[in-house]
């Protein structure tokens, strides 16, 4: 935990307050949060669920990423008084606002790798010729 009046933590804050971009960044940024979101997207699923389907996160850090989306109002935790528990998770009507975007982040991703593959590619051609 960082102290809230650092200059990182300060800069920060005052990134978020004035960038759209960097507003969602701040939001759905880090390495598994995409993959989580990208799951809610098709519909509710079940923390053992969520486990299972993203591969190489620990329960630590699911637990964590979840707590901060539904913190953020992006995800809602459905807990059912079964025995054993049953908890759910599904997007808020604002974290379905953020399809769209999804969507689009991930069709430029796409286009971005393929790009990227192609010039690897073309390079490590050109390098065997000589």
């Amino acid at each position: 935990m960082r102290k809230e009046t650092s200059t990182n933590a300060l800069n920060e804050k005052m990134m978020i307050d004035s960038c759209g971009m960097s507003s969602s960044l701040a939001v759905i940024g880090g390495r598994w949060k995409p993959a989580i979101l990208c799951r809610l997207s098709y519909g509710t699923m079940r923390y053992s669920e969520l486990k299972k389907d993203i591969v190489g996160i620990s329960e630590r850090m699911l637990v964590a990423q979840l707590r901060e989306l539904e913190k953020d109002q992006i995800i809602t935790r459905v807990v059912f008084p079964e025995v054993p528990p049953r908890v759910e998770y599904r997007l808020t009507d604002l974290g379905r606002t953020m399809k769209t975007m999804l969507d689009a982040m991930s069709d430029w991703g796409n286009m971005y790798r393929k790009h990227i593959n192609q010039t690897q590619n073309l390079s490590t051609a050109v390098i065997a010729e000589r």
